[in-house]
């Protein structure tokens, strides 16, 4: 079938050989695919909430359980572990590598309860046109003003976000800029993270530090991965709801506390340079750190690192 597929998509000759027309057209190997699929299935148990069958079945360190289980895989006999079907252990030994970062069944994604059935006229998102190089000029005016109105008022927090990744550590970094206040810097540093959890993690940061300010009433997150930011408003089981998750809290509380709260988040490409992003751009590049690495890394980059490494046989 593959030889079929193959010929069909590089117009070659029948006699040509499957190896060398595979690599070309690339397609991946049937028995590489299917190894690529059932290690993404086995990663699937963290979308699964504690109480499932199958999470009663692995170690409880792996789930964060408060009281012991008395029938995980671990407390099996030899010949018990004998018997049972192999992809549930390759499933126990897969989970000790991994964080659980997945919350569907937060109230916070809950309809009624999420953010933008209740408070939608209270955020809002200011995109720009990748395509267009005027449109990115008239933008970066538009940063400059919005700046400009909102810097002298000593009620809003403009918060101006960035992360980068440099041989798998991750470093977030966030400015806190405000009216007659020093300005938050804050930076935090991990390591086997996508670049998504990073930007996500380091507005999660950013919103923190801006609630805990006194007498703020309006929040503006300038970031240059505003795909990450929208995925607070997204009730989808996605593998960032840990952060998501924490963001929603916060901002409800924020929101709750009075009716003309509000938080904007402004996109910023990298390729403007617009010269405050620029400045956080240029210092998460410039980190130099050296950090005691984890045994647990997170679902999204497990579920990366084998489908490479898989495609590298």
């Amino acid at each position: 079938m593959q030889r079929r597929a193959a010929i069909w998509i590089l117009g070659t000759f029948k006699t040509s050989p499957l190896e060398g027309i595979e690599a070309i057209a690339s397609i991946i190997l049937i028995k590489y695919h299917i190894q690529k699929i059932t290690k993404r299935s086995q990663l699937h148990l963290f979308k699964l909430p504690n109480n499932h069958i199958l999470t009663n079945l692995l170690d409880d360190s792996t789930l964060q359980s408060n009281s012991t289980n008395l029938h995980t895989i671990v407390s099996l006999t030899n010949h018990q572990r004998l018997i049972t079907k192999g992809h549930l252990i390759d499933l126990n030994t897969k989970s000790y590598g991994i964080f659980p970062a997945f919350s569907p069944l937060n109230p916070e994604f809950s309809p009624g309860h999420r953010i933008i059935d209740n408070f939608s006229n209270q955020f809002s998102f200011n995109l720009v046109n990748k395509n267009e190089k005027e449109i990115n000029k008239i933008h970066a005016q538009e940063l400059n003003e919005m700046v400009l109105c909102n810097s002298s008022l000593p009620n809003s927090a403009l918060v101006i976000t960035d992360a980068s990744i440099k041989n798998d550590i991750a470093m977030s970094i966030s400015y806190i800029h405000s009216a007659n206040r020093p300005l938050i810097k804050t930076a935090c540093h991990t390591s086997f993270v996508t670049s998504m959890e990073a930007e996500l993690f380091t507005i999660r940061c950013g919103i923190n530090q801006a609630c805990s300010i006194e007498n703020i009433s309006k929040i503006i997150i300038i970031t240059d991965s505003i795909h990450a930011a929208k995925k607070i408003s997204n009730s989808e089981s996605y593998p960032f709801q840990i952060h998501t998750s924490a963001i929603l809290s916060e901002l409800k509380k924020f929101f709750n506390s009075n009716d003309a709260n509000s938080i904007e988040f402004w996109e910023c490409p990298s390729r403007i340079k617009w010269r405050f992003h620029h400045d956080v751009d240029k210092d998460s590049k410039s980190f130099t750190v050296t950090p005691i690495y984890l045994c647990k890394i997170s679902w999204d980059f497990c579920k990366k690192s084998d489908s490479d490494d898989i495609i590298k046989q």
